[in-house]
C-alpha cells in the first residue's frame, strides 16, 4: 500500500527537536557556580564529658510535607477529584486520553473527553488553570510531564465558566525541589512494526534558582477496520443498498518539551517560567472494498492525508507575599500554534478532490488575583482574566482537474479575533469547623469577529455566573462530609461554527445535482446564542483508612439555548440545484440530571467479611447513570447528544505475595443506546466494552519493568462499535469500527 511520505522520519528526530527550538526562542546559558559550606562551632569550648573539643557541624534541613491526591481532595473548598502519580503512572500510559477514559464519570469518544456523559464542547479543558491553546488534543501529551488530573463537578469563579459538564484540569509537573532525572523507554506494538517512545526529564536545584526540562518523544502506527452500510438515494435518484469495507491506517510521529524555571527572591517573592513546545506529524490512509447489494450505490471515496502541527507556549508567574494576609499572583502568556494539511480524494486511483489547508493560531493572555485573609475564617479574592486570540486560516479545495470546486469560497482568507475578558470576585468562608461556605461571581464576555471576502462574523456574548458552593462536615474530624454547588455555567459557540462558510460533502461534488440528508453539506451559522445552564450539585464523601473513598453524587442542569445541527432541504447560493444542508441552530431548552457513584479501596477494608486477609489487593468502581429531555423533541431517547444511559468500570490491582510483582486489571461498559436528534432523525449507538491489563515488577530501587495491554479501545478516539443514523423514510448509514487490541511495554529508571 503506498503511503504519503512523512514529512520528517523519526530517525531525524532530534534535529528537527533542535532546529525548532533554536526558530522559536534563544535561551542564554546560565551557568551557577555553588559551593557547599558549613558553619562549625564548639559547644562550651569543650565536650560535656570534659575531655576536649567538639566541633559540631550545624546544617540547615528543610523538610517539605507534601499532601497526597487523597487529601488534596478532601481539603479542597469545592468538589473535585484528584489523581496523582499513582493513577497515572498504573497502565504505562503513553498518551493523557488513555488516562481519563478510565476515570470515574469520564470517557473518551471523537473530540476527546467528556463528563456527564455530554459531548466533548461541554467539557473545560484546563491546562495549569488556563484554557488549553487551540489546537492542542490531549492525546498529544504524555502522562508522564503531569504532575496530576483534577477533575472538577461546578465551575469556581477563578476558573472560566464555560464548564456545563465539568471541568479536567491538567496539572504539569512543577520544578522538584531537589535535583534528579527519570528516564522512561517504551514500546509498543504497531500496526506493521514495534513503535518506541521515550521520555526523560531533568532537573537542578542551585540556591534560590531551580529548574526542570521534561522531553517526551512518540510515535504510533494503527490500523482500524471499519464498515460501512448503506440505503439511500443512489446517483440516479433511485434507492440502492450498499456496502463498503475499510482499512482506515493512522501513522506518525511527535515530541513535546517543557522546560519550567522557578527563582526565589525571598520566602515572600517567586518568579517562575513555563514554557511548551509541542510538534508532530501525521498522515492517515482509508481504503474500501465497494459492495453493490442493489441499485447505483453512492460511496465514500477512498482518501490519503498528511500535514502537522506545532505548538508553542511560554507563561510567567510572579507571586508576592505582602503579609501573611496579603497575597497577589500575576500571570502572562503567549501561545502560538500552527498546522497545515493535504487531503485527496481519491476514485480509482484518480484524484476526485484535493484540499490544502493552512491555519495560524496566536494569543496573548494576562490574569492575575489578589487575595486577603479578612480575620481568621474568610479569604477573600477578585480578580480578571484577559485573552486575545488571533486565527488565520486558509482552505482550497480543487477537483481533479484543478478547478476550484466553489469559486466564491475556496481559497480566501479567513482571519478571526476572539477577545475573553472575565473579572470575577469569591469569598472562601469557614464559618466553623463543620461548615465552609464558597460564594463566586463571574462576569465574562466574548467578542469574536471574522474577516473573509464571503461571509463576515461577529458574535458577542456575556455571561453573569453566580456561583455557591457549602461544606458540611459531620463533625470536626470525621472522614465524611456532604458538599452541594448551586452554579451557573454557559458554553460558546466555536469560531467553525460561527463560520457561513459551505462545506461540499465529497460524495455530491457536483452542486448541479441534489444531494441526499444522509450526505448533507456543511455550514456555520453567525446567529448562534451561548447556550446556558444552570445547575445543582449534591455528593455524599466518605474518607476511609489507607486513602479509600465512597462517593455518590447527584447532579441536575436546566440548559436553554442548547445547540443542534439541523438537516434541511434548501435553495442555496453555492449550487443551481436545492442541497441538504446541516446547520447548528438554538433548537431547544433542556434539561439533564444524573447520579455518580464511586468507591475505591483496600479490599481488606471495603469488605472485610470476605477478603480480611487481602491486605495487598486494591479495588476501584465506579457507575454513572444519565437521563436527559429535549423539549422541542418527544420522545423516547430525546436526550441530549451523545450521552449515555449509563455506564461503569471496575478495576483492582494486587501484589502478588512473596514475589516483587504488581498486576491490576480495568474493564468498563457502556450499553447500546439511541438519540433522537429530529422529528425524522434517530442515531443508534452499539455497546461498548473496554479491558486494560498490567503487570509491573521492580527490577531494583530505581528501576521498574511494566507490561500493559488493552483491548476495546482505540488510542485517539471513538471506542470499538457501531453506530448507525437512520431517517423516518426509512433511509441509514451504519458505519462499524475495530481496532486490534495494544500491547505496550515500559521500562522506568531513577538515574
Amino acid at each position: 500500500m503506498d503511503r504519503l511520505p512523512l514529512y520528517c522520519s523519526l530517525p531525524r528526530a532530534l534535529h528537527v527537536i533542535q532546529h525548532s527550538l533554536c526558530k522559536s526562542m534563544v535561551l542564554p546559558a546560565i551557568v551557577f557556580s555553588c559551593s557547599a559550606w558549613a558553619q562549625d562551632s564548639s559547644v562550651g569550648g569543650q565536650s560535656e564529658a570534659g575531655s576536649g573539643s567538639q566541633q559540631s557541624t550545624l546544617q540547615r534541613v528543610e523538610i517539605v510535607a507534601r499532601q497526597g491526591s487523597t487529601d488534596l481532595r478532601r481539603s479542597a473548598s469545592v468538589a473535585k477529584q484528584i489523581y496523582g502519580r499513582e493513577e497515572l503512572d498504573r497502565y504505562g500510559d503513553t498518551n493523557t486520553l488513555d488516562v481519563l477514559r478510565r476515570l470515574p464519570g469520564v470517557n473518551v469518544d471523537s473530540g476527546g473527553p467528556r463528563m456527564r456523559g455530554l459531548s466533548a464542547g461541554y467539557t473545560q479543558i484546563l491546562i495549569n488553570g488556563d484554557p488549553a491553546p487551540q489546537g492542542f488534543n490531549l492525546d498529544q501529551l504524555s502522562p508522564s510531564q503531569i504532575e496530576r488530573i483534577e477533575v472538577i463537578k461546578a465551575p469556581t469563579a477563578d476558573q472560566s465558566a464555560q464548564a456545563i459538564a465539568g471541568t479536567i484540569n491538567i496539572i504539569l509537573k512543577e520544578v522538584p525541589r531537589r535535583s534528579q532525572s527519570n528516564l522512561r523507554l517504551g514500546l509498543a506494538s504497531g500496526a506493521n512494526r514495534p513503535l518506541v517512545n521515550a521520555n526523560y526529564s531533568i532537573s537542578e536545584s542551585m540556591g534560590p534558582f531551580t529548574m526542570s526540562l521534561p522531553v517526551s518523544l512518540f510515535e504510533w502506527d494503527r490500523n482500524i477496520r471499519t464498515k460501512v452500510d448503506r440505503q439511500m438515494e443512489g446517483t440516479n435518484a433511485l434507492p440502492a443498498v450498499s456496502e463498503q469495507l475499510g482499512t482506515a491506517s493512522s501513522w506518525g510521529w511527535g515530541y513535546n518539551l517543557a522546560p519550567r524555571f522557578n527563582f526565589k527572591f525571598s520566602d515572600e517573592q517567586t518568579l517562575a517560567i513555563a514554557t511548551f513546545f509541542q510538534k508532530g506529524f501525521w498522515n492517515y490512509r482509508n481504503n474500501y472494498v465497494n459492495r453493490t447489494v442493489s441499485g447505483s450505490p453512492v460511496y465514500d471515496d477512498d482518501s490519503i492525508q498528511g500535514g502537522y502541527w506545532e505548538n508553542r507556549r511560554g507563561n510567567l508567574t510572579w507571586i508576592n507575599r505582602f503579609s501573611e494576609d496579603q497575597r497577589i499572583e500575576i500571570k502572562a502568556g503567549v501561545q502560538q500554534s500552527r498546522s497545515s494539511f493535504e487531503l485527496r480524494n481519491l476514485r480509482s486511483g484518480t484524484t476526485q478532490l484535493n484540499t490544502l489547508a493552512a491555519n495560524a493560531d496566536d494569543a496573548i493572555t494576562q490574569s492575575g488575583k489578589y487575595s486577603q485573609l479578612l480575620g481568621s475564617s474568610h479569604t477573600l479574592t477578585a480578580g480578571w482574566d484577559f485573552e486575545n486570540r488571533e486565527r488565520q486560516e486558509r482552505r482550497t479545495t480543487t477537483d481533479g482537474a484543478g478547478v476550484a470546486l466553489l469559486p466564491a469560497f475556496e481559497g480566501q482568507p479567513f482571519q478571526a479575533q476572539v477577545r475573553r475578558q472575565a473579572f470575577y470576585v469569591q469569598d472562601e468562608w469557614e464559618i466553623s469547623p463543620q461548615w465552609q461556605l464558597y460564594l463566586g461571581l463571574r462576569n465574562e464576555r466574548i467578542i469574536s469577529e471574522s474577516v473573509s471576502t464571503t461571509s463576515p462574523v461577529r458574535n458577542e456574548s456575556s455571561v453573569l455566573s453566580p456561583l455557591a458552593h457549602v461544606t458540611y462536615k459531620f463533625n470536626p474530624k470525621s472522614r465524611d462530609m456532604l458538599r452541594a454547588s448551586l452554579t451557573r455555567s454557559y458554553k460558546a459557540p466555536g469560531l467553525n461554527s460561527l463560520l457561513a462558510r459551505p462545506q461540499i460533502n465529497g460524495a455530491y461534488t457536483n452542486t448541479n445535482l441534489t444531494n441526499t440528508a444522509l450526505t448533507a453539506d456543511r455550514i456555520g451559522n453567525p446567529s448562534l446564542k451561548p447556550e446556558l445552564a444552570t445547575g445543582l450539585d449534591i455528593a455524599y464523601e466518605n474518607y476511609l483508612a489507607n486513602d479509600g473513598i465512597f462517593t455518590i453524587g447527584l447532579f441536575h442542569r436546566e440548559l436553554n439555548n442548547v445547540v443542534r445541527n439541523l438537516t434541511e432541504l434548501r435553495n442555496v447560493s453555492w449550487a443551481t440545484a436545492p442541497r441538504w444542508v446541516s446547520e447548528p441552530q438554538n433548537f431547544s431548552n433542556a434539561a439533564t440530571n444524573g447520579i455518580e457513584l464511586e468507591i475505591r479501596g483496600r479490599a481488606a477494608d471495603l469488605v472485610p467479611s470476605i477478603f480480611s486477609g487481602h491486605k495487598a489487593l486494591n479495588l476501584r468502581s465506579s457507575l454513572s447513570i444519565y437521563r436527559s429531555q429535549i423539549s422541542a423533541l418527544a420522545g423516547p431517547h430525546n436526550r441530549l447528544d451523545g450521552q449515555q444511559p449509563w455506564s461503569a468500570n471496575l478495576g483492582f490491582d494486587q501484589r502478588i505475595s512473596g514475589m516483587p510483582l504488581n498486576v491490576g486489571a480495568n474493564v468498563s461498559y457502556t450499553p447500546a443506546y439511541e438519540t433522537r436528534l429530529t422529528a425524522d432523525q434517530l442515531f443508534k449507538r452499539s455497546a461498548s466494552r473496554g479491558i486494560d491489563l498490567f503487570a509491573m515488577m521492580p527490577l531494583s530501587p530505581t528501576t521498574s519493568f511494566r507490561a500493559a495491554a488493552s483491548a476495546g479501545v482505540h488510542q485517539f478516539g471513538a471506542p470499538n462499535g457501531s453506530t448507525q443514523t437512520s431517517l423516518s423514510n426509512g433511509d441509514y448509514s451504519r458505519s462499524e469500527r475495530y481496532a486490534k487490541p495494544q500491547l505496550n511495554l515500559s521500562l522506568d529508571m531513577r538515574l
